[in-house]
């Protein structure tokens, strides 16, 4: 089985879900632009155990135009000739470019979503273009049970839509947190960490809901600052912030406000192989999201051990979140309830050992032998399915998306 798979950029984590591919299928990997426009990842060098093309070595997505991307993709699919095309998602130049191209050649698509109908409110044209372009693919490789739903709902029958799509390496982060565990006080002091956080980690954006963690925060060091445990007084943990963005003097500020400076680390965006240590020494991790949809940065904590608070919003929590087994969801709009669960996880003790062991074992079936299979399994049933033909209406309607 020859397979083609486009992603606009490689993250970390796309390479381990394309490392993990290549073992079970013949894969290309197809690299729209070398940069990113939302991460600032150090580029990996020598990329190895893969079949790569980058279409633009330098710059981002936004770099090339419509008609060079169309040109430069057709050109290493004309000459791969792959049984299966794997579009990333409806919404971008790249995939209507492959798609078209799949067309062309009489090549089964298949798109890979990580969209739920909870990620934000949907209006029916555009719904129905999307039904337009999931009804051009003859199978589905999504995240979990809310994006099987979704892409159901646009159209493609249960039968042909596979989960796995978001994964992390999971055997990354849990032998390196190894290693941090093993020399803590060392790395606790040449990274000047708490002994006792939570962490959060995200980019500084409105949709992450920063601001709203940082006033749960607030009450809950109230809280827990006039609660007892037994004869003793519950202990208080800091927070540890981990991110960028645009919203950072806005945070600065209520920080400042909330008389919070001494309580919570900014440590700032850190690359892939810093981020261990920050996972390795944190008692908890809270994903306050107001709309995600997947958020693999609670892939990353459960693979390192971590109890997690998650936002019911994060198209993660449905899969990967056990209420009272490995941590809790809340409501991202209500503060207090954020306040309750930060109180609750914080007082669990002995039990966090417990919670942190049950991540560890969810995730286990959420890493990318996950991703490996669904795909294998997508691109099979793709090429049984057949390719799709456009009528009238799906030529205008790609062609229109094409030009946008």
């Amino acid at each position: 089985m020859r397979a083609a798979v486009i992603f606009d950029n490689f993250g970390p984590y796309h390479l381990a879900r394309l490392r993990a591919a290549a073992d079970v299928t013949e894969l290309l990997a197809v690299e729209v632009a070398s940069g990113s426009a939302e991460y600032a990842w150090e580029r990996e060098t020598g990329i190895s155990g893969l079949k790569v093309v980058t279409l633009l070595e330098r710059g981002t997505s936004r770099e090339i135009s419509r008609r060079e991307l169309s040109a430069r993709l057709s050109r290493v699919l004309d000459e791969f000739q792959p049984q299966a095309v794997f579009i990333p998602g409806w919404s971008n130049r790249a995939a209507f470019a492959a798609l078209s191209w799949c067309v062309r050649n009489d090549a089964p698509a298949v798109v890979m979503s990580e969209s739920s109908e909870l990620d934000e409110a949907r209006v029916t044209w555009k719904e129905w273009i999307k039904q337009r372009v999931v009804g051009l693919c003859s199978a589905a490789l999504v995240g979990g049970r809310p994006h099987k739903d979704y892409a159901v709902k646009l159209g493609m029958p249960a039968e042909r839509v596979f989960q796995g799509y978001d994964a992390v390496d999971n055997g990354y982060f849990a032998d390196k947190v190894k290693e941090v565990r093993s020399a803590k006080s060392e790395v606790r002091r040449g990274k000047g960490l708490p002994e006792n956080y939570f962490l959060a980690s995200a980019r500084f954006i409105e949709k992450k809901n920063l601001p709203g963690l940082i006033e749960a925060y607030a009450r809950y060091r109230k809280l827990a600052g006039k609660s007892e445990t037994g004869n003793r007084k519950s202990e208080i943990w800091d927070l540890v912030l981990l991110g960028d963005g645009p919203l950072r003097e806005t945070l600065n500020s209520r920080l400042a406000t909330l008389n919070l400076r001494g309580h919570v680390v900014q440590p700032g965006f850190k690359q892939y192989p810093e981020l261990p240590a920050y996972y390795g020494l944190a008692n908890a991790f809270i994903h306050a999201s107001t709309t995600e949809q997947w958020g693999l940065v609670v892939n990353e904590a459960m693979a390192s051990g971590l109890p997690v608070l998650v936002s019911d919003r994060c198209g993660c929590a449905a899969d990967l979140v056990r209420e009272g087994v490995n941590g809790f969801t809340f409501d991202p709009f209500n503060v207090e309830e954020i306040v309750q669960r930060m109180f609750q996880l914080s007082t669990l003790n002995s039990q966090l050992q417990d919670f942190g062991a049950a991540s560890a074992r969810i995730i286990s079936n959420w890493g990318p032998g996950r991703f490996a299979q669904g795909l294998k399994s997508a691109a099979e049933c793709a090429v049984k399915v057949g390719p799709k033909r456009m009528d009238i209406l799906d030529r205008l309607v790609l062609r229109a998306l094409s030009l946008r």
